[in-house]
């Protein structure tokens, strides 16, 4: 009974988020419906158990949600992120208008932009682009999916997304964690996906088929849509609706202010993680009064939380006087980074539920036994859980926090570097949560003005066929000569 009631609050949570329902009310809900079959006390595992692991996750993680929300609100409302399209647009122009969009989309992105906010700054340079190059539409989700939420998000060493910090407090680790493997895995994504974008363009070509409707995508109404905004809340840490609540400026800065603020970002966190903290006397945190924690369970969150903070200094100082209401802009920010956190925490709080309940020693029995190695039986489960929770950051959160010290227990059994962990872990949450249901990929779609029908295919293949391949690669080389 007990597995039962785990299966049924799992079922109940995905098919009814898909249908549009508040995951603040139904993370709670389905772990409640898990701890009644299981005979346990609902009242304290709600206060207890959710309520104590989604308050956890909001500790460690509030600040890079909030720090990223404002930095890619503020680098929206400079113009910043518009004036690095065009930079792109002008030197690619319509001959590679799609390597011009992904590259966009990588850059902005790895430079710390939140993924939402460079969704809907990116797709009219798309449009346009893919309009005068007689590219068809379906093609733009794809495009800004391979640039926006693949190798920036999960392989490429330092990158500031949340998915790439969620494993640091668990395995000790920084945010360049294996970079030499993660190149490789980034450079096989990008390969990939540039490589299939290509080939479709190629067949659309010989059909005759061009750019489509003249109709324009309705990034405004997306922005506004409460079904897009309930599955792109545990999605990505910025909330759409705050797209619309401040105002953006008409002049945006020189290519070099506009980029600036992505060099500090990535310059800072190299600096933090390998030259600043390692130099700093932190044994004061082993006091009660800080928690008795360690550096190297705060560290990495730390140092993309201070590259943050540098880089929104830095563009309020050098592209500010373009904002035309600054605090109109930093309050949508802040404020776009409640619900993502909120409602992550939530899944959070659901996955806590689940792991306290005895039924799930069989799953991690299950899980752990799967042949292969730790390696593989971490990547098998941070895929499963993010495709059913249609989250990378949720899935892996749930994951780590159920079987974390048991992993880091294997790898020491092994000899496997909690880095090399670290990386298969994040590119194992970032392929399977581009499910239909992803909020990420409906808010894509509804942006693009594409459908599932016509665009669903090639995310696929750019998404997560290209990181399936990538996975396994790391995988391999991680077995054969360790974290590089």
């Amino acid at each position: 009974m007990g597995l039962a009631g785990v299966l049924l609050g799992l079922a109940l949570l995905v098919w009814l988020a898909f249908r549009g329902w508040s995951v603040l009310l139904l993370a709670p809900a389905a772990a409640l419906v898990a701890a009644v079959f299981a005979g346990e006390p609902l009242l304290a595992h709600w206060t207890q158990t959710f309520m104590g692991s989604a308050a956890q996750f909001l500790a460690q993680f509030f600040p890079l949600f909030l720090m990223g929300a404002l930095f890619g609100k503020l680098m929206e409302d400079s113009g910043s992120v518009t004036a690095i399209a065009q930079w792109m647009t002008d030197r690619l122009g319509t001959r590679h208008a799609m390597l011009a969009v992904v590259l966009a989309g990588a850059l902005v992105t790895y430079g710390g932009v939140s993924l939402f906010v460079a969704f809907f700054v990116l797709a009219p340079m798309a449009e346009a682009l893919f309009r005068a190059a007689a590219i068809p539409r379906r093609l733009m989700p794809a495009a800004l999916a391979l640039g926006t939420s693949t190798f920036t998000m999960s392989a490429l060493p330092g990158t500031p997304a949340i998915q790439n910090a969620i494993p640091m407090p668990f395995f000790g680790t920084t945010p360049f964690a294996a970079p030499g493997l993660g190149v490789i895995a980034a450079a096989i994504m990008l390969g990939f996906g540039l490589w299939w974008l290509e080939r479709a363009r190629a067949v659309a070509d010989r059909r005759g088929e061009g750019f489509g409707d003249d109709g324009v995508a309705p990034t405004d109404a997306a922005a506004d849509d409460p079904l897009v905004r309930e599955r792109a809340s545990t999605a990505q840490g910025f909330d759409p609706a705050e797209i619309h609540h401040s105002q953006a400026t008409d002049a945006p800065p020189p290519i070099l202010l506009a980029m600036l603020p992505l060099v500090v970002v990535i310059g800072v966190n190299l600096l933090m993680s390998f030259v600043i903290l390692p130099r700093m006397d932190t044994a004061f945190l082993a006091e009660p009064r800080w928690g008795g924690t360690s550096l190297s369970a705060v560290g990495g969150v730390w140092s993309v939380a201070a590259a943050l903070a540098t880089a929104i200094v830095v563009l309020l100082l050098t592209s500010g006087r373009r904002l035309p209401a600054v605090r109109q802009s930093m309050d949508a920010g802040a404020n776009a980074s409640v619900l993502p956190a909120i409602s992550v925490a939530s899944l959070v709080g659901f996955g806590a539920v689940v792991a306290a309940l005895p039924a799930f020693a069989v799953v991690r029995d299950w899980v752990l036994g799967i042949e292969g190695g730790p390696l593989v039986s971490l990547a098998i489960a941070t895929n499963i859980l993010s495709a059913l929770t249609g989250s990378a950051s949720g899935g892996l959160t749930i994951a780590l926090d159920a079987l974390g010290p048991t992993y880091m227990q294997l790898a020491a059994e092994h000899g496997i570097d909690p880095a090399l962990m670290h990386r298969v872990a994040v590119i194992g949450a970032g392929t399977l949560d581009s499910l239909p249901h992803n909020g990420a990929v409906v808010t894509l779609l509804a942006v693009c003005g594409s459908t599932h029908a016509k665009s669903y295919i090639d995310i696929v293949m750019t998404g997560i066929v290209s990181a399936l391949f990538a996975l396994i690669v790391v995988i391999t080389l991680g077995s054969l000569f360790g974290s590089f």
